[in-house]
């Protein structure tokens, strides 16, 4: 074996990641002078709180805090995460058996994935989601089973038809509401509902709670630990990555099912030393933030929503708008729709400046869609609505 087979079996069959092209692209034009206008990534644009940056520094300070620190979590934080739950959906935490913090809720969903799946494993994903969901399976050598998620069924699944029943019989069920990509949105109704798929069917569910806070029109998204016997049959993951502008922070963790959850500590005290503590210690102080940052927060990206989706609309290009999350689900223009969302993407970028993303980045029924995050000032938004009416008409 030569350096030229150096990649392992687990990641040799992965694909091209497809947003590299769209980024390579975006770089290239912007280093020709193009003034490119991004609405591709969900990387939130706004400064993290005041009190959190100042409870970085302050303990950053403490020479104690620079040795190593806990892999699944300092105790105050996991105790502090426990606190919200209840707080904010009622629900009751052990912070010894049933929380884990994650260096972002990616890592920790990639890192589960390897705790608990084998090569043979069948596991249930939506099509499309977000990558993570569906590649940390693979890596993990588990099969994926697509759960369509289209226009036709709301973007939710249909929990009662028969095209789960398959063998070998799937280990676990993924999902994400609020979700990304499709801005999707369900009631408690939904999760109770998943549970008795749970048992009926012996598998336990990942959900993904990333954008529970950003909702908007008097929407509130539940939590699926709500749900009468969720903690038996799986956990969810939540990050403050976007509730409080902390992407880079790589602040995550996961709550629910304890022997679930001990299997990611097992991995995680083989893998890290957990997340540096003042970033730690800091994070306490982002949970304990009056509701007024969430507010301003969200208020951002409710005024950006109503900004792009109006002045879509007004150039022809009809689009929903989202009750959820910092992003628009749109439905590519039906004389553009042959060309494919990659296709489009790019045509987008290179003849109006506007970076999106390709539905079929998130899976194959993503195809005829394009995401927009709402990471731009209304200014910029409105130029982008300019630049596009001048190539859509």
């Amino acid at each position: 074996m030569g350096i030229k087979d150096i990649e392992s079996e687990r990641i040799r069959g992965l694909p091209v990641y497809i947003f590299n092209d769209i980024n390579a692209r975006k770089l290239k034009l912007r280093h020709e002078g193009m003034d490119v206008i991004d609405l591709g990534m969900g990387n939130p644009d706004r400064p993290t709180p005041g009190p959190v940056i100042d409870k970085l520094i302050e303990v950053a300070r403490d020479c104690k805090a620079h040795r190593y620190s806990v892999s699944k979590g300092i105790s105050h934080l996991r105790r502090e995460i426990c606190l919200w739950y209840e707080r904010r959906f009622g629900v009751k935490l052990n912070p010894e058996e049933e929380v884990v913090v994650c260096i972002g809720s990616k890592e920790g969903i990639s890192h589960l994935a390897l705790s608990v799946f084998d090569k043979g494993d069948v596991v249930l994903v939506p099509n499309p989601t977000y990558p993570s969901h569906l590649y940390s399976t693979i890596i993990a050598g588990a099969s994926i089973y697509d759960i369509p998620l289209t226009k036709e069924n709301g973007f939710i699944p249909d929990l009662t038809q028969p095209i789960y029943d398959r063998f070998p019989k799937p280990k676990a069920f993924i999902l994400s509401y609020p979700n990304n990509p499709t801005t999707q949105v369900v009631d408690l109704n939904f999760f109770k509902e998943v549970v008795r798929f749970a048992k009926k069917n012996n598998l336990f569910v990942i959900h993904d709670l990333a954008y529970s806070e950003i909702c908007f029109d008097g929407y509130q998204s539940p939590s699926f630990l709500q749900a009468p016997g969720a903690k038996q049959v799986g956990i969810e993951f939540y990050s403050l990555s976007k509730t409080y502008n902390m992407a880079g922070w790589r602040v995550g963790f996961a709550v629910g099912n304890k022997n679930v959850i001990g299997a990611l500590v097992k991995l995680k005290s083989y893998y890290d030393y957990g997340l540096f503590t003042p970033i730690q210690v800091a994070a306490i102080t982002a949970l304990r933030l009056e509701q007024k940052y969430i507010d301003e927060v969200v208020n951002t990206y409710r005024h950006r929503r109503d900004v792009i989706v109006e002045g879509l609309n007004k150039i022809g290009w009809h689009v929903e708008k989202p009750k959820a999350t910092m992003y628009i689900w749109a439905e590519i223009p039906e004389k553009f729709r042959e060309m494919g969302s990659m296709k489009f993407s790019i045509y987008l970028l290179e003849k109006a400046g506007v970076a999106v993303s390709p539905g079929i980045g998130f899976g194959k029924y993503g195809e005829g869609y394009v995401r927009m995050a709402l990471v731009e000032n209304e200014h910029r938004i409105k130029q982008a609505v300019r630049s596009l009416r001048k190539v859509l008409q």
